[in-house]
């Protein structure tokens, strides 16, 4: 009579052990499945090609200027960002839409320079290099970047971020019209946007100061004025939302109009009115936004941000932040920070 031997103590150890070994392995993989389910993800952000009417440059910026000058046009440096949702924006409102498109084709030469580009770019006879590096050296620190240049090759108007049409129309006009060797934007702007597109709103977070001098702690400066194309939503979809008054609650908020001639106090203690400091600090943008902490000018918002870029500035410089930490790696942190939190970060709202 044959007969089986039975595993031992030994063997039933193993197995169990190669059991929990399993176990191990797949309480891990759900773990990781949850936690890469839970990450958050960055969303808004557009691709958006410059379009065919571009000028296709060989990047000498000066024969550039030579050639628009032969046929009396200025030339338009666009300064952009890959997936940059104000770029797209722009492009698709001024520059592929009439009446705009129109009127820069015919008064302008347009060239696409990608902020992080590699191409050579001789931008004067002095100065050559790579696009990012020309970047770098204008201080381009918002896209889209908009350098108007007159025919002997200098700036002569710089836009910083989205511009609605109808303000991006006037300084279309100031520069080709040459209206910059007799006044400056500000006075132009001032004499020819139409008035009365909107009438300036209340808001709970806005404090009645005039003297600016006397406020302590973190200070929030708004522009308007009844030209302000940009008002309504900037009411409507920034300071209506909770996660922006939330990180602006540090802030003493003043809104300014300055279509009053009402006298007020600056930080620094000069007496004045908000349209003479508006075009002191070249405020040409509404509404613009000047962000102080213990009375110093930490940051300026001279375009229209979408909710996540606005209220991470001000909670960089309401937390103190920027004390330790310049804002690209506040930035970069701050990212990873929400993305591993799980929080999603749309770019385009």
């Amino acid at each position: 009579m044959s007969y089986q031997k039975s595993p031992g103590l030994s063997y039933f150890v193993h197995l169990l052990g190669c059991m929990l070994f399993i176990c191990a392995l797949a309480v891990q993989a759900a773990d990781e499945t949850e936690a890469s389910a839970k990450r958050g993800a960055i969303t808004g952000g557009v691709m958006h090609e410059a379009p065919s009417w571009f000028k296709d440059s060989f990047l000498d910026i000066q024969e550039d200027v030579d050639e628009a000058a032969d046929e009396g046009r200025h030339v338009m440096l666009f300064f952009q960002l890959n997936a940059c949702p104000y770029c797209d924006r722009m492009l698709t409102e001024s520059f592929e839409a009439e009446p705009l498109k129109s009127f820069i084709q015919e008064n302008y030469d347009v060239i696409a320079i990608n902020v992080k580009g590699d191409r050579e770019i001789a931008f004067n006879e002095d100065t050559s290099m790579i696009e990012k590096d020309l970047a770098e050296k204008l201080e381009v620190r918002a896209t889209p970047a908009i350098l108007f240049l007159n025919q002997e090759n200098n700036a002569v108007v710089r836009v910083n971020g989205y511009r609605s049409p109808k303000r991006f129309q006037h300084i279309l006009s100031y520069v080709s019209s040459k209206s910059y060797e007799n006044s400056t934007l500000a006075e132009y702007m001032e004499k020819n946007l139409e008035k009365d597109v909107y009438k300036l709103r209340d808001n709970k977070m806005f404090s009645d100061i005039n003297d600016l001098s006397s406020v302590k702690g973190p200070l929030a400066v708004i522009f308007e004025d009844s030209s302000c194309y940009d008002c309504d939503e900037f009411h409507d979809k920034l300071l209506a939302r909770e996660d922006v008054q939330k990180e602006m609650e540090p802030f003493t908020v003043v809104r300014l109009d300055t279509d009053s001639a009402d006298e007020i106090t600056d930080p620094d203690g000069n007496k004045t009115t908000a349209a003479d400091w508006a075009k002191k600090v070249e405020m040409t943008y509404r509404p613009g936004v000047l962000i102080f902490d213990e009375g110093k000018l930490m940051r300026r918002m001279d375009s229209l941000l979408f909710s996540h870029h606005f209220k991470e500035s001000f909670r960089y410089i309401g937390g103190g932040f920027y004390k330790t930490q310049d804002y690209s790696e506040y930035s970069e942190q701050r990212t990873e920070e929400l993305l591993s939190s799980g929080v999603d970060i749309n770019l385009g709202e």
